[in-house]
This record gives structure tokens, C-alpha cells and sequence, in this order.
């Protein structure tokens, strides 16, 4: 082999070191503010559906004055209120929206719990997200957290 051809062959090597190393160092710049964002992301998706979730309560309250026992309660309410669907099917921009949606987290898959005290003279709910800690709401008997999430 000729001293041209050794060059040459160096070279080219050289270039599939340098564009394998510039795919590693993108990768590993890249990947974690991509799960980052998704991360993010989901977390979004699981605020959204609190807020359903807290506007279908409201919307519960004001029609029977107090809060629901349980979450089936509520998703029950909701598909037996077609005006409520809709709304809740525009704010969230889901099309076939389904009120067991309600009860579960996106990010888990488990149900939000959903916690109640109508022993005080201010009627409260909390509801969690399982796998963060959002929340809306509390149980201690403070009428400034009513219907309150714990990131506005």
C-alpha cells in the first residue's frame, strides 16, 4: 500500500469516526429534552382532564347542591346530561368524549382519587392525580380552596 492510499483510507475512517461520534453526542443532547417535553406534556394532559373533571363537580353542585359521593356518580351525571357532554367535549377538543374519561389519569391509567368532607358547614372535595401531586382542592375545611388546583 502507498503512502497516498494509507492517507486516504485514514481519512475516510477518520469521517465515519467523526459522523458516528456527531450522531452519538446529538443523541445524547437531544433524548432527554425529549422526554422532558413529554414528560411535560403528560402533565399537561392530566391538568386538563382535573379541570373537566372539576368542571363537571361544579356543574354537579350547582345542580344538586352538594358534591358527589363518588366519581361513578359523577360520570353518570355527565352522560345523563347531554348539554354538559358537549361542553365538556369542546373545552377538552376530544371528539367521542366519554365521562369514565373523567375518572382516570392519562399519565397512569388509574382513577384520580376523589376524596369528600360534607361534615363542615363548607362543603369540600380533593381530588389527586396518582403518580404526581396535583391536586384540586383540599379536605380541610377552607372555603379559599374550594375548587382550587394546587399549580394556578
Amino acid at each position: 500500500m502507498s503512502g497516498d492510499t494509507k492517507r486516504i483510507a485514514l481519512q475516510i475512517i477518520l469521517g465515519i469516526i467523526i459522523v458516528v461520534l456527531s450522531y452519538v453526542l446529538y443523541v445524547s443532547i437531544t433524548e432527554p429534552y425529549q422526554e422532558v417535553r413529554a414528560q411535560q406534556r403528560m402533565t399537561e394532559r392530566v391538568r386538563e382532564r382535573m379541570n373537566l373533571t372539576r368542571t363537571a363537580l361544579i356543574r354537579y353542585r350547582d345542580q344538586h347542591g352538594r358534591f358527589p359521593g363518588t366519581l361513578d356518580s359523577l360520570a353518570m351525571f355527565v352522560d345523563q346530561n347531554p348539554d354538559l357532554r358537549a361542553e365538556l367535549d369542546s373545552t377538552a377538543g376530544i371528539q367521542n368524549f366519554t365521562p369514565d374519561s373523567l375518572l382516570q389519569s392519562p399519565r397512569t391509567g388509574e382513577p384520580f382519587e376523589y376524596a369528600l368532607n360534607d361534615t363542615s358547614a363548607v362543603k369540600i372535595y380533593r381530588l389527586r392525580a396518582p403518580g404526581s401531586d396535583d391536586q384540586i382542592g383540599t379536605l380541610k375545611p377552607d372555603v379559599t380552596m374550594v375548587n382550587a388546583a394546587n399549580w394556578e
